[in-house]
């Protein structure tokens, strides 16, 4: 292992540690400082035409990731610096506390038969309407929210951070976030978001098939097979919202 290859392990499990350890930060989140700027972006260039839409996926995502490389590189001669860079991009890339936070809140709500708090809790997790959703649609709604945002927020994240070191895990938050925020198949997004849509359904493959073989290996003896079958029959049933 090369020693850009082992600060690059180092600071990706000390990012994951201090995510495990502390969830997301409380205040200052980058990923929200980004939101922000890519908003006033948005505002400022938006035009209901797919080539404009073009330019500013590419803007956002190009100026996080030459950024992160520029700083990446000028901290490779110092491996400490390296270090904590990476670690720094993983806390703030990686979700997994949150989501676990979330769910089992949900989780616990739905077990002592408080629907209502399970109602008040969801918009936390995922982005549907719980007013009015039902005991099982909100169990459901938690198990596919858990199961997306596994293999965004943690498996994804940590494929790419792996594979580019910060300036990777940086850029495919950029792109995740992008999608979050433009990439619907709404009036005002159809064609101004498709190119963040599609950025994200090519960023997200590798760690998407990822997850699924952990959830196939995680299903214990005796079930493997069954999940296996299950992923293959039903994957292609769920198009990219």
């Amino acid at each position: 292992m090369t020693a850009v290859r082992a600060t690059t392990a180092l600071g990706l499990a000390a990012g994951y540690a201090a995510d495990a350890a502390f969830g997301d930060p409380r205040r200052g989140h980058p990923v929200a400082g980004f939101g922000r700027a890519a908003g006033a972006l948005e505002r400022l260039v938006w035009r209901d035409r797919r080539d404009v839409g073009v330019v500013f996926t590419a803007l956002c995502v190009s100026t996080v990731a030459v950024a992160a490389r520029c700083t990446d590189r000028a901290l490779r001669s110092t491996p400490a610096g390296a270090a904590l860079f990476t670690a720094g991009a993983a806390w703030t890339v990686l979700g997994g506390a949150s989501l676990v936070r979330e769910a089992r809140t949900i989780g616990e709500a739905l077990e002592s038969g408080d629907l209502a708090a399970a109602r008040e809790r969801l918009p936390y997790l995922c982005g549907r309407d719980p007013r009015e959703l039902t005991e099982q649609q909100i169990a459901r709604a938690v198990v596919e929210s858990v199961a997306e945002n596994t293999a965004d927020a943690v498996v994804n994240a940590l494929v790419w951070g792996a594979a580019a070191g910060a300036p990777g895990l940086l850029a495919f938050r950029a792109v995740n976030t992008l999608d979050a925020m433009v990439g619907h198949r709404s009036p005002r997004y159809l064609r101004f978001g498709w190119a963040s849509a599609r950025l994200d359904d090519v960023a997200g493959w590798p760690g998407a098939r990822l997850t699924a073989l952990l959830t196939v290996a995680a299903a214990g003896r005796g079930r493997r097979r069954g999940a296996w079958r299950v992923w293959r029959a039903d994957a292609a049933g769920h198009p990219s919202p």
